[in-house]
């Protein structure tokens, strides 16, 4: 009989032409993705109920493909033009959480993705108004910070909030920190801006008598999409002394680049799972965009408190709610279906608005 040691060349060749043909075989193709939609909520089904920020794209792009998703909130949800939908749920930490999820699933390709974060939010009404889209260059977190009760603050101070590793508000040189602010690609911003500037927002009785609570020219505007930076944190705040805080906040942070028009509760969650996934080499963190439409005013009208205005700001209660996640739907499909349309080019270089 021949030793094995004679035949183990032979077996070590066959296995070598063996394991890379059996890997191509059961190893299934990448499914290529051009459009990322990101959603933070939805109120009951997918279609055909009460909407949420998700039920709108569910049904407008026909996002019928369901992809189980267990490791996130919610199922990735696709149609056949390549357009993908999810659900991140409420907060910083289920976005965050989600986002990756999403990334890291080997069932997609997201390498040429562009990613929409399509939400609702509360709006600065010295910059805008009720049913009004907001596209962002500036992220910036309002979670990460120290904090102490304005009962024991300092009475020179403004607020009890502090920059992380400070010692007073607003404490100067600014200390980066990873995770605090997201500048977006502007030349992005900027293409989608311009093809969306003049995109019509619906309006109605109930928001034109709204906003002639407030004061401000943009307050009182009809809803129309605005250029203006978003503040992102799950502490849902409210009032006139804490939109003073957001707008201080988004400038320091953003030393002075930054100006606050919207705030929502997600954003930065989602931003640093991509900035992540961008340095695994898995998406391209040059391709996101957010958008976020008003479906609240961030303080109260005049006439009534803090407190009254908020408890006026239950979900669905907002004067704004259905206006704003139509708004939301109008301004961001139209640049969903121009990157679709225009793949060719888009894939592999960005879109940049006409001169």
């Amino acid at each position: 009989m021949r030793p094995f040691s004679d035949f183990a060349p032979l077996l070590a060749a066959v296995l070598s032409a063996w394991i890379p043909c059996a890997t191509a075989q059961t190893a299934p193709a990448k499914i290529p993705v051009k459009v990322v939609v990101v959603t933070m909520f939805e109120i009951g089904n997918d279609t055909g109920d009460a909407p949420g920020e998700f039920q709108h794209w569910a049904e407008g792009e026909h996002l019928t493909r369901r992809f189980p998703l267990p490791s996130a909130y919610h199922d990735a949800m696709m149609n056949d033009d390549g357009v993908l939908g999810i659900v991140t749920g409420v907060g910083t930490a289920d976005a965050a959480a989600t986002v990756m999820a999403l990334g890291s699933d080997p069932r997609f390709d997201l390498t040429h993705a562009y990613w929409l974060v399509a939400g609702i939010g509360g709006i600065d009404p010295q910059m805008g108004s009720l049913g009004s889209a907001v596209w962002s260059d500036w992220i910036v977190d309002g979670d990460i910070a120290h904090e102490i009760d304005p009962r024991e603050m300092p009475k020179d101070w403004k607020t009890g909030y502090v920059p992380l590793r400070k010692s007073v508000p607003y404490e100067a040189p600014r200390t980066d920190a990873n995770g605090i602010v997201f500048h977006l690609d502007t030349s992005l911003v900027d293409w989608a801006y311009a093809l969306t500037k003049d995109v019509k927002l619906p309006d109605t009785a109930e928001i034109r008598d709204r906003r002639q609570s407030f004061a401000s020219n943009a307050a009182k505007r009809s809803p129309f999409v605005l250029r203006g930076d978003n503040l992102s944190a799950s502490t849902f705040w409210h009032g006139k002394l804490l939109n003073q805080w957001a707008r201080d906040w988004v400038k320091y942070q953003t030393d002075g680049k930054g100006t606050y028009a919207i705030c929502g509760m997600e954003d930065t969650g989602t931003l640093q799972s991509l900035t992540w996934l961008a340095r695994a080499g898995k998406v391209d963190v040059q391709r996101v965009l957010v958008l976020r439409t008003a479906s609240n005013y961030d303080q109260q009208r005049e006439g009534i408190s803090a407190a009254d205005s908020l408890a006026e700001t239950k979900i669905t209660k907002y004067s704004a709610f259905l206006p704003s996640l139509d708004s939301a739907y109008r301004v961001g499909d139209v640049v969903v279906r121009s990157i679709v349309a225009n793949w060719a080019k888009d894939r592999d270089a960005l879109p940049v608005a006409a001169k």
